[in-house]
């Protein structure tokens, strides 16, 4: 795996999204770019980015939406680029879940200046974040990210917060009702078929096999994560 760091780039105008391109590859930077919302949002929930660049007006979903919808499933630091330079809108990429927002036409050693102090502040994070361990698998609290055998995976909100709840509590039995009131809340008035629903996604994700088995079912009582 490359050391480089990754950066996605969504930019709807191409002249400007191959300039910015260009300009990250020759400082060292891997690059890939998107010009509308939806591929970038699958391509986020695809890979792995160390930084995302990104516009707000964009063909169907715009660059707001695609921010928010971002921070469901990670933690990735977002830049935004937008010819948008009035103060409400700024207000609503950084509440939205933006770190830093520049507006267009920019100054290409402004926007470089910029991405590496997001980028060292990213770095720092990992340098000082908290873990837990299951066999041959790293739960990274502070960056909200998951890996198996050095293979990253992407879970949702609710599927990260439940592997954590197992994983703090590794080799104790979990009961269902007691998975529901720590992880959905004591106010939560669904199904308790909740979990299995969610304990299946997870299983799926991580790659649980009969022969390798990370999180045990006991019947009539619930699930245990095991070492």
């Amino acid at each position: 795996m490359s050391g480089r760091s990754h950066i996605l780039i969504v930019e709807d105008e191409k002249q400007i999204a191959r300039f910015i391109q260009m300009e990250l590859e020759h400082e060292g930077y891997e690059c890939d770019i998107e010009y509308n919302g939806t591929k970038a949002m699958e391509r986020i929930g695809q890979n792995h980015f160390d930084l995302i660049l990104l516009d707000i007006m964009l063909p169907d979903v715009d660059g707001l939406t695609l921010c928010q919808r971002t921070w469901e499933i990670s933690n990735v630091p977002i830049m935004f680029l937008s010819a948008k330079d009035d103060v409400e809108t700024k207000v609503a990429g950084l509440d939205m879940g933006g770190n830093d927002y520049l507006t267009k036409p920019f100054n290409s050693k402004e926007l470089l200046a910029r991405i590496r102090v997001l980028l060292r502040d990213r770095n720092t994070d990992k340098s000082s974040e908290n873990f837990l361990h299951l066999q041959d698998m790293t739960l990274y609290l502070d960056r909200h990210e998951v890996e198996v055998a050095g293979r990253k995976l992407l879970l949702t909100k609710k599927e990260f917060e439940l592997l954590t709840y197992l994983l703090r509590n590794k080799n104790i039995v979990l009961t269902r009702e007691k998975i529901l009131e720590e992880v959905w809340g004591y106010d939560y008035a669904g199904d308790t078929n909740v979990v299995d629903v969610y304990i299946r996604y997870i299983r799926g994700k991580i790659g649980q096999t009969d022969s390798k088995k990370y999180i045990h079912t006991v019947r009539g009582v619930g699930y245990v994560a095991k070492d």
